[in-house]
C-alpha cells in the first residue's frame, strides 16, 4: 500500500496566452505544481507574475492554453463550463481581497446564501456556525456597510467555509487590510486550514504571509521561478 499523500491539485505544463493588439500575449508558461490534501501553499511573485491568472486556471473560473489541470482527481480540460462549475460548488471556497459581499444583505444572510442557493434547509444553522467561527456572532445581523473591514472579510471567509469545502483559493485576502487586521485574518486562515484540514492555496506578494504556509512557488514572468520548497519545515 502507498503512503503517498492524495493529492487533491496537480497542475503540469500549465500556459495561458491571449490575442492582443500587439499579438499574442504569454500570461504563464509551462507552470505545474501538486498540492496535498490538508497542505498549505502559497504562489507568491511580483504584480504581473500570473498568480491570479494561475489561481483562475487551477480553480477551473478559466481553461489554459495548453497543460493539464486536476481537481481532487478529475481533469478539468475533460469538462465543460457546467461540470467544473458543479465541481467548484462542492469541492472549492473563495477569498479574494475584494470581500464580494451583498449590500443589501446581512452577515448572516450573505453567508447562508450560497446553501440557500442550493436549497439546503440547514441553511441559516450552518451560516451561524460559520460566522461564530470567526467570531461575528454578534455581528450577524449588521449589513456590510456597518462592518469594518475586517469583520467584512471575515463573514467572506464564513461563506467560504459555510459548504465545507475541500480547497479553500485566496487571493491577496489580506490586500485591502491594514497589517494588524491582516495579520488577524491570516491567523484565521491557517487555523481554520488546521483545524477544518481544507486545503489551502494562498497567492500572494506578502513573503511574510507565504512564510506561514507549508510550501510555495514563486512566479516571475509567468514562470515558475523557484520551485515548490518547504517553507515551514
Amino acid at each position: 500500500m502507498s503512503d503517498s499523500p492524495h493529492l487533491v491539485l496537480e497542475a503540469h505544463d500549465v500556459s495561458k496566452s491571449v490575442d492582443g493588439p500587439e499579438g499574442r500575449l504569454q500570461i504563464l508558461d509551462r507552470v505545474s505544481l501538486r498540492v496535498a490534501a490538508g497542505e498549505s501553499f502559497a504562489i507568491v511573485g511580483a504584480s504581473g507574475s500570473g498568480k491570479t491568472t494561475l489561481l483562475g486556471l487551477l480553480a477551473g473560473l478559466d481553461t489554459p492554453s495548453s497543460g493539464s489541470i486536476r481537481l481532487d482527481g478529475h481533469a478539468l480540460q475533460t469538462l465543460d463550463e457546467e461540470a467544473r462549475a458543479d465541481l467548484r460548488r462542492r469541492l472549492v471556497g473563495f477569498v479574494f481581497q475584494s470581500f464580494h459581499l451583498l449590500p443589501a444583505l446581512s452577515a448572516e444572510e450573505n453567508v447562508m446564501l450560497p446553501l440557500e442557493l442550493e436549497g439546503d434547509a440547514q441553511a441559516r444553522t450552518k451560516a451561524r456556525t460559520a460566522l461564530d467561527a470567526v467570531g461575528l456572532t454578534a455581528r450577524r445581523r449588521h449589513y456590510p456597510a456597518q462592518l469594518s473591514g475586517g469583520e467584512q472579510q471575515r463573514v467572506a471567509i464564513a461563506r467560504a467555509f459555510v459548504h465545507g469545502p475541500r480547497l479553500l483559493f485566496a487571493d491577496e485576502p489580506t490586500g485591502n487590510l491594514d497589517q494588524r487586521t491582516g495579520h488577524h485574518i491570516a491567523d484565521l486562515l491557517f487555523a481554520l486550514n488546521r483545524d477544518h484540514r481544507t486545503t489551502l492555496v494562498l497567492v500572494t506578494h506578502d513573503a511574510q504571509l507565504a512564510g506561514r504556509c507549508q510550501r510555495r512557488i514563486e512566479l516571475e514572468e509567468g514562470r515558475v521561478a523557484a520551485p515548490a520548497a518547504a517553507v515551514n519545515a
